[in-house]
This record gives structure tokens, sequence and C-alpha cells, in this order.
């Protein structure tokens, strides 16, 4: 699968940074879907079938770490990197406390949002193999 198939989904209720960054990793090829809240999560994300997932730690109604665990409990859906990002300073614990494979604090360079897609993406796909 090439990249510029990749669907990346963004869980995040900032509409400031999903329309950021829809904009910035649009011009890298990639197909974005974004949601502001995580209802519904598994729903979501098996209908945009990403390659990645973006979750924010204060999305609401649950939350991120509850939202992750949920997606990490389904077969179909566990394998599929998830890299959390939120300001909090403890993010790599929360990070590991969700069972997201990757984090990146906010506020972020936009240069480091695409590298961690691509790290995800590698990673994910090491994993295959």
């Amino acid at each position: 699968m090439s990249e510029e198939n990749i669907d990346v989904a963004i869980f995040d209720d900032d509409e400031d940074i999903l329309s950021i960054c829809k904009y910035v990793l649009q011009e890298h090829g990639w197909k974005i879907s974004t949601f502001t809240n995580c209802s519904d999560v598994t729903s979501k994300v098996r209908e945009c079938a990403p390659g990645v997932i973006f979750m924010d730690n204060w999305i609401p109604p649950k939350g991120g770490i509850v939202a992750t665990q949920e997606l990490k409990q389904e077969q179909d859906l566990k394998n599929i990197p998830v890299v959390y990002f939120s300001a909090n300073s403890e993010i790599s614990k929360l990070a590991s406390n969700a069972g997201a494979e990757y984090f990146l604090a906010k506020p972020f360079d936009l240069d480091d949002l695409v590298t961690t897609i691509q790290k995800a993406l590698a990673g994910s796909k090491a994993s295959e193999n």
C-alpha cells in the first residue's frame, strides 16, 4: 500500500488543530478523516479504514485513553498504529496507559507531525512482515 492511498484519522475537539493538520497532511498526499468526538469510535475508524490514528487526550465524551483502549480491543482494528497527542506533560505515560504506539506533544512542529506518521506507517509495515 503506497503512502498516497493511506487515510489518517484525527480525533481532536479543537477545530483549528483539525483544519491545520488536514491542510498540511493533504499536501503530502494523505487522505484525512477528522472527528471532533470519540462517540462510536470503532464505527468511525472502520468506516474510514485509516493507516494511522491520531487521538487527543481530552476528546469528548470519554477521552482518548478509553477510546484508544476500545480500538485496541477490536481484532480488526488493534493493529492500526495510534499516535496519542496532547499538551499534557505526562504524554508518554498517557500514551502507554491508552495502548498507543506513538505520541506527539502539543504544540508540535508540522514537520514532526509528518515524520510521526511516516514512522507509524513504517512500523506497521514492519509488523506485517
